[in-house]
């Protein structure tokens, strides 16, 4: 089983000794240009155009990521860059769940404790308890339901708070209301305290976190985007924290990364920001995920984390 491996940071051979050792009967090398050699599989990030190029002889092509937009863009740019009936997968969760539950709880429990307000007080060196938000007033609302939001929303009831996701199709997760489709957006948004973006990007879901969306839920609600920065206006969320609409929002993606330092969401005391590291790409578990994959592959069985090329996810 011939594997190439192309990825513009990563520690190739690291990549190419654990593969090898992890996956029976893999023969794996870093791509470079030229090489037309046959693969039976391309594990790839930004890949150069040439290297999928005419590779009939795929058997899958993984990307190295959860989010899959910046390949699919360059399919649409170039629809002959992957050949016609080649399977893509994505990396369904080699670690970024555990991450998304971490950095997510973190942030509802900071709020939720009104460690915001704290803080501020602090700063002007106020000494005032607070009365304290209940769980029942505190509504978890989680946009995208697929693997990554389902592990944020189970550890939200874990939690004890009111959990509802909306996603395209109807979920079945286990304390968790379900809501689906357009149509039912406005219910979901109806009594949200806590905004929890973890959709995919797709041309349906851009600027979905606009203006009207943020006047429909519960006042001084807060935003929490981990999914990507096309999903949010961002000047329509400044609009509603200096209102009041909004209380507060952490942001670990934006429209433009590295963020411009011109932009105002640096410096507005109710905005918290983290570089795009919610939930990053760990090795360990990637390989296993690949080499588990490639096998139910070989067996000839449809294994998980096939993406939709028509849907975008």
């Amino acid at each position: 089983m011939d594997v190439i491996f192309y990825h513009p940071t990563f520690d190739s051979s690291w990549w190419v000794q654990n593969l090898q050792n992890n996956i029976p009967g893999a023969r794996v090398r870093v791509w470079q240009p030229g090489d037309n050699q046959h693969a039976d599989y391309a594990l790839v990030w930004h890949p150069p155009l040439e290297m999928l190029r005419g590779r009939t002889g795929l058997k899958a092509v993984f990307a190295l990521g959860a989010g899959v937009d910046s390949i699919l863009s360059q399919l649409k740019a170039h629809p002959d860059m992957l050949p016609q009936g080649i399977p893509l997968y994505r990396l369904e969760d080699t670690g970024m769940g555990l991450q998304m539950q971490e950095y997510a709880v973190s942030q509802v429990l900071h709020w939720f404790r009104r460690f915001d307000d704290y803080q501020r007080q602090q700063a002007q060196e106020q000494w005032q308890p607070l009365a304290e938000y209940r769980h029942s007033e505190f509504t978890i609302g989680i946009l995208g339901a697929g693997v990554l939001g389902a592990k944020v929303a189970a550890s939200m009831v874990q939690w004890g708070f009111p959990v509802r996701c909306w996603s395209r199709s109807r979920k079945d997760y286990p304390g968790v209301t379900s809501f689906a489709g357009q149509d039912e957006l406005p219910a979901f948004l109806e009594g949200t305290r806590v905004l929890i973006n973890l959709l995919p990007n797709t041309p349906q879901t851009a600027g979905i976190i606009n203006a009207d969306l943020l006047r429909q839920l519960r006042p001084e609600s807060f935003v929490l985007n981990l999914a990507r920065g096309i999903h949010l206006v961002e000047d329509d969320l400044l609009a509603a924290l200096d209102s009041g609409q909004i209380k507060g929002a952490m942001l670990d993606v934006f429209s433009k990364e590295p963020l411009p330092v011109a932009s105002p969401l640096w410096r507005h005391p109710r905005v918290v920001m983290t570089p795009h590291i919610a939930a990053v790409t760990r090795p360990p578990e990637a390989v296993a995920f690949i080499g588990k994959t490639m096998l139910s592959i070989e067996a000839g069985s449809y294994p998980g984390g096939q993406v939709d090329l028509v849907r975008g996810y």
